[in-house]
């Protein structure tokens, strides 16, 4: 199991870092990127993974080498909740009070584009935080 937990840890980085680049890269050039999201999703599934699995070796009497590794490894699962609630009040952010409805197509689009480019910029910072716990976590686990 301890193999499993260090397989899917090397995943949850290499998937946080390239969601991270390709969102932030999207992000600055102002295009939505629609494999950004099949992306972040992988990575939130990872972190998901890897959080159970630890949860797994916890109960089974692993350790890790030093004790601040328990706090990098829950801290992307809470990172990632954090992101995903910041991320659902995006859309009312750059709508205001603006009837949304009610505007011409176009406007309607282009506000549709800002609410999607500020949905990927929280996404894709959230995605480089997790990266660098992941990190922090391997190197305090003892390896």
């Amino acid at each position: 199991m301890v193999g499993l937990h260090i397989a899917v840890g090397g995943l949850l980085i290499a998937l946080n870092l390239a969601a991270f680049l390709l969102g932030g890269i999207q992000w600055y050039r102002n295009k939505p990127s629609v494999p950004f999201w099949y992306l972040l999703r992988a990575a939130q599934g990872s972190v998901f993974v890897q959080a159970l699995l630890g949860g797994l070796l916890v109960v089974t009497n692993h350790e890790p080498a030093e004790d601040l590794h328990y706090l990098y490894g829950i801290l992307p699962l809470v990172v990632s909740f954090i992101a995903e609630g910041a991320r659902v009040g995006a859309a009312q952010r750059e709508l205001g009070e603006v009837d949304f409805d009610s505007l011409p197509g176009e406007t309607q689009e282009e506000i549709a584009l800002q609410i999607v480019r500020r949905e990927m910029g929280i996404m894709a910072v959230s995605c480089g935080v997790i990266f660098f716990l992941g990190l922090r976590a391997a190197f305090t686990s003892g390896l």
